[in-house]
């Protein structure tokens, strides 16, 4: 299996699902996102930031170049840097009334142009973290609202703090940048106390931007 990624203006998701749907997909996810600024200056002066629609679609990995081109022929004569797409392995999915498909461990041999940096922080850090990926070498990401699976009474965890609104946040970034990246992100004093966090990246496949 795997994982399609979209990100485009708010409100051109359905325009994605349908591409994809056309030429194989099964359906996708939209989320709601919000797009960073590309430098510190633009963020501090509130400039550069955007509502964004996230598509996430599974799909047969003997779909997969159907439904990318289907998308980026979908995309085609909107304008320049409408948005990114790009491709993911899945290494287990599991459908409602199914069992777990499991692949052997989600990696290829080679290296990848790309890593997908992913950052699940607490509600208000995003931007932080967004700041000192840019010092690294990043350039912007998108944020998702999110929510922790705790309930709400529950304060502490094995000793970490339980925060129930969190946010997380996708750069895509040139794979000989991801170790200053992860390194920048590690070294936030906001994310020194146990239980504020958690980042992990993976290799990305056929990144294209969308549009002219």
């Amino acid at each position: 299996m795997k994982l399609i990624t979209s990100i485009v203006p708010h409100d051109k998701g359905e325009k994605l699902t349908r591409a994809a749907m056309e030429s194989g997909c099964r359906g996708g996810t939209v989320l709601m996102g919000r797009g960073l600024a590309r430098s510190n200056l633009a963020a501090i002066l509130g400039l550069g930031e955007s509502t964004k629609d996230v598509i996430l679609m599974i799909v047969d990995e003997g779909a997969k170049d159907a439904v990318f081109s289907s998308i980026l022929k979908a995309t085609r004569k909107e304008r320049h840097l409408f948005g990114e797409m790009f491709v993911t392995d899945v290494c287990s999915f599991m459908r409602s009334g199914s069992d777990i498909r499991t692949e052997n461990d989600g990696t290829k041999a080679g290296k990848t142009m790309y890593e997908m940096i992913s950052v699940i922080v607490n509600k208000g850090y995003a931007d932080d973290v967004m700041a000192a990926a840019r010092s690294a070498g990043a350039g912007g990401g998108t944020v998702l609202s999110a929510r922790g699976t705790a309930r709400e009474n529950d304060e502490r965890f094995f000793g970490m703090h339980i925060v129930p609104e969190k946010e997380m946040l996708i750069m895509i970034v040139p794979s000989d940048k991801k170790e200053s990246v992860m390194a920048a992100i590690q070294n936030l004093k906001c994310l020194k106390e146990p239980g504020m966090g958690i980042a992990y990246s993976s290799g990305v496949e056929n990144f294209s931007p969308l549009g002219r």
